[in-house]
């Protein structure tokens, strides 16, 4: 099993099961820790477009009919061979990402895990005999799969958010087109080399680079694509949903403003821990990402002090050169301009710096787009940071009194796509379980999404499920055949 190279496609599409030289200019794509540029994507024409389209559309005649238990063997090939060349997956992940090694090798392998969760879930699609009202009749509700899916990921989980889509729709029995972002474009082109080597048919699976205002928008237009699944901005995502020209099946995993409540009664330390996971992890790029953290007041400087220590001790690196690095870069140049914009908000607000607020010193972060992981306290509502998604490493902290305004101002977003709680009284729990108007509540932990349960945001943060079994049921239509057969009329 030889292991893709960036040499080999750099300037490629995947288009009816085979690599080919992109029509387009060439977009370079940098290293965002080295400032170096590791290779160009083509930017997709749209003869190359209705080209994908075309062959997504022929396969998905064939695939559709495919037994399900086809369709898992082949998802079970896949989640292999993608785990049996994780190393290699996750330095391409590394270079064109920044995330540290070992985590982009850690999220090679969740996107096994959905090849073989969905490979699972594809021979459990049970279809419903439901009563009728005289006798004589029977009425089935089968289910059947879309057609074909244009898939629009981001750049902060190259892979994973690439996986959700990819494997819910081959589960399913869709075909699909991916376009990548252009910033992280050759880890969907290595998941496309081992789609073939799984042996999935020509034209299941279709990989188009270039700009997401120009590529991206091409599929939502086009009237071969039958579902949009798109994860990203809140913003393009109700410009997806205005843009549409006909009647579209959409999913959409759009940005959030994730708020964290430590109660009186939690425990301090798991929720320092958990604050400084889930507030920095791949630099605070995620869209589950604690923004703000509300604290009850009697504990407020104690967590504060734990916090920034814990903030403080975290290590940075080129995530090459140091795989156990706790944080990489940021994969660009804008998502640090907002941060430190954010930052200089709160501060001439009156928000107190207790910890980072600068980039990294030496001669190693020079040339990359580092930040250090930064904490402001005392923050209100009207600052950037307590009121926008930031997605970078920045977590604005406030003090609170009761449960009642801790639910308030946490619930004070247009967007609702995951909260946390630390607390161990439980009628502090099951109070904020209830009061917060969120699609995901993690409780004592930071794990907001695990694949077999459903995942979906509320409010401007989306609509529509990924994971688990409603994550693939996003990908059929449902069928109502009303027999007459006269037994028993």
């Amino acid at each position: 099993m030889p292991a893709v190279k960036l040499s080999q496609i750099s300037g490629k599409l995947f288009i009816g099961g085979q690599f080919v030289e992109g029509r387009g200019g060439r977009i370079d794509v940098i290293n965002p820790a080295r400032g170096e540029m590791i290779g160009q994507i083509a930017a997709t024409t749209a003869e190359e477009v209705d080209a994908a389209v075309e062959s997504a559309r022929a396969a998905f005649r064939v695939w559709s009919r495919v037994p399900a238990k086809v369709r898992a063997n082949a998802l079970h090939a896949l989640g292999e061979l993608i785990a049996a060349d994780v190393l290699n997956m996750a330095q391409i992940m590394t270079s064109e990402q920044g995330k540290p090694l070992n985590e982009a090798k850690g999220e090679i392998l969740k996107l096994a895990e959905a090849c073989h969760f969905y490979g699972e879930e594809a021979v459990r699609v049970f279809g419903e005999i439901v009563p009728n009202d005289q006798n004589g009749y029977q009425s089935q509700v089968v289910r059947e799969p879309i057609g074909v899916v244009g898939a629009i990921t981001p750049w902060n989980y190259p892979a994973e958010l690439v996986g959700w889509k990819l494997c819910a729709s081959l589960a399913a029995g869709c075909s699909i087109i991916i376009k990548p972002a252009e910033l992280t474009p050759f880890t969907a082109l290595a998941i496309a080399e081992k789609v073939s080597e799984a042996g999935i048919p020509a034209g299941v699976v279709n990989v188009l680079t270039g700009k997401g205002s120009i590529v991206g928008q091409a599929l939502v237009e086009h009237s071969g694509v039958d579902k949009i699944a798109f994860t990203g901005s809140s913003a393009v995502g109700l410009h997806i949903q205005r843009s549409c020209p006909s009647v579209k099946r959409l999913s959409l995993e759009l940005g959030g403003n994730c708020p964290m409540i430590v109660t009186k009664s939690a425990d301090i330390d798991a929720a320092v821990k958990g604050a400084t996971r889930r507030s920095f992890r791949n630099m605070g790029q995620i869209c589950i990402a604690i923004n703000r953290i509300y604290v009850a007041r009697p504990i407020y400087e104690t967590f504060l002090d734990g916090f920034a220590k814990a903030a403080d001790a975290l290590t940075i690196g080129d995530g090459l050169d140091n795989p156990a690095a706790d944080l990489g870069s940021m994969a660009s140049r804008d998502p640090l301009a907002k941060t430190r914009d954010h930052l200089d908000d709160a501060l001439v607000k009156g928000a107190r710096l207790v910890a980072g607020g600068n980039a990294p010193q030496g001669p190693e972060f020079e040339k990359g787009f580092f930040f250090r992981p930064t904490i402001v306290a005392d923050c209100t509502q009207d600052m950037k940071v307590m009121s926008e998604e930031t997605f970078g490493p920045l977590v604005g902290v406030a003090p609170f009194d009761s449960l009642e305004e801790a639910a308030s101002r946490a619930n004070d977003t247009p967007y609702g796509l995951a909260s946390y709680v630390y607390a161990r009284d439980l009628e502090e729990i099951y109070q904020l379980s209830a009061e917060l108007d969120y699609g995901n509540v993690a409780i004592n932990n930071v794990d907001a999404g695990i694949m077999n349960a459903p995942y979906g945001g509320r409010k401007q943060s989306g609509i529509g499920y990924e994971h688990g079994r409603e994550g693939l049921l996003e990908y059929f239509n449902f069928k109502h055949v009303r027999l007459f057969h006269g037994v028993g009329a």
